[in-house]
């Protein structure tokens, strides 16, 4: 993450909200939740860390963007999950606003680009599953892994690609 996104002050943010991030990875992909005791932190830490950062120069992201992300995101997610609650947990509709916060600050496109690669990887998760025989097509497999890892592929993305 350093080296995608050099010295500039969401650096930090990013090295204090990616432990956050692998809890959580670990546990919804054991216990198949996410906990509001880690995401709402998380989603609130990512605005107002980010709030601070927009105010250092050298920020290379936008504060208003990760607001627009976190809303949009999160609206999105919740009209999925309202859409069809035994596809996705509210919890990921709580994950959606700290995601859309820490990729919105980079613009729209790697909001998109961080978002489709953890779709990816979850459908690449449950076709690995059904190859293996360790599952069909309607096993449960938890989603804040894939979109944490969605999110750092378009973190890393954005820094590396400029």
């Amino acid at each position: 993450m350093a080296i995608a996104t050099g010295p500039r002050p969401e650096l930090l943010v990013w090295l204090l909200l990616i432990p956050i991030g692998v809890l959580l990875a670990l546990v919804d992909y054991r216990v198949h939740r996410l906990p509001d005791v880690l995401t709402l932190p998380l989603a609130g830490s990512a605005l107002v860390l980010l709030g601070l950062a927009s105010l250092l120069p050298g920020a290379a992201g936008s504060w208003t963007g990760s607001l627009l992300g976190a809303s949009a995101l999160g609206v999105l997610f919740l009209i999925m999950f309202l859409a069809s609650p035994r596809a996705m947990g509210f919890g990921d509709v709580k994950l959606a606003l700290a995601l859309g916060a820490v990729l919105g600050w980079h613009g729209w496109r790697v909001l998109l680009l961080g978002v489709l690669a953890g779709y990816l990887i979850a459908a690449a998760q449950g076709v690995l599953l059904i190859a293996r025989r360790k599952g069909t097509v309607r096993t449960a497999i938890p989603f804040g892994p894939p979109l944490l890892m969605g999110a750092l592929i378009g973190v890393a993305a954005s820094g590396l690609l400029g």
